[in-house]
């Protein structure tokens, strides 16, 4: 017993503050958050356990400048490698969208030419918010299974190539004023109430799906997307986060478990980074 408890000590999984962690992972000792910070209307807010959505959400609302979120430092990373664990695992939100990829990339770098080798690897995730927190309960899973470290980086690495992010958000100018919707030509909305539906293409950048005439049909949309796209649903999680609209999304859970029958399913509240993208009655579906 006590072997199997030190092997499952022996290694550590770090999450950019745009995935969200579940309690269950907050008071595990394997799970580490990296924080972004953002910026509304000169005052910076980190995203850590301090994070008030409430009081976010008021102050973008009254701020007439967007938001603006920077990543942690390759210095910030490279402290968090250190430590007594044999083995580290970053995951970071889609390198298309963020440098928090690349900072970790370097902070890997600094590491080994300050302390000598180390088992570290950092994963794009190609997502962002709960696709983030699938990838670390994936490498929670292989870590466990007591899969060697190359093992791990491979069948986590297939993972997220299978993993596919939907969205449907009120309105996308947090995106489209922060360059995160580059190549999408155009986007119906405004008077006319049309919502877009989104999700990640395989290298993690933004793609429009299709779209809606209001947010209850743009979800139903979505949803019947996902059910059609998703192979072999009955052995997969399906995850959903939300920007404060619980209800909406416990709705789209039910919709997708009719029709899906996932093995099991999850909501998470978002967190800071995730909150500033999805805007207030934002959700996000990672299966």
């Amino acid at each position: 017993m006590l072997k199997g408890l030190v092997q499952i000590m022996s290694y550590k999984v770090i999450v950019d503050s745009c995935g969200e962690l579940c309690e269950e992972m907050k008071e595990s000792r394997n799970f580490e958050t990296a924080p972004l910070t953002m910026e509304v209307g000169g005052t910076r807010i980190v995203d850590d356990e301090s994070f008030d959505q409430a009081d976010f959400l008021r102050r973008v609302a009254q701020c007439p400048d967007c938001p603006k979120s920077s990543c942690p430092s390759p210095e910030e990373y490279m402290k968090r490698y250190c430590g007594e664990d044999e083995r580290i695992y970053v995951v970071t939100l889609s390198a298309e969208l963020s440098g928090s990829y690349n900072s970790a990339v370097l902070g890997k770098n600094l590491y080994i030419e300050e302390y000598g080798k180390k088992d570290i690897y950092i994963f794009n995730s190609r997502s962002a918010s709960i696709g983030e927190t699938l990838i670390a309960l994936k490498i929670q899973e292989c870590e466990e299974a007591g899969m060697p470290f190359d093992k791990v980086v491979d069948a986590v690495e297939s993972y997220i190539a299978g993993q596919n992010t939907y969205f449907v958000l009120e309105n996308l100018d947090t995106l489209r004023k922060n360059g995160r919707l580059t190549g999408i030509k155009s986007l119906v909305a405004g008077a006319l109430n049309i919502k877009p539906i989104m999700g990640s293409t395989p290298e993690g950048t933004i793609y429009q799906i299709g779209q809606a005439r209001g947010t209850k049909k743009a979800l139903v949309k979505m949803v019947d997307r996902i059910a059609a796209e998703t192979q072999k649903a009955e052995e997969k999680i399906l995850a959903i986060s939300h920007c404060n609209c619980k209800e909406r999304a416990l709705e789209v859970q039910r919709m997708l478990s009719e029709k899906m029958k996932p093995k099991s399913s999850f909501i998470l509240d978002t967190a800071g980074i995730s909150s500033m993208y999805a805007n207030d009655g934002g959700i996000i579906v990672v299966v």
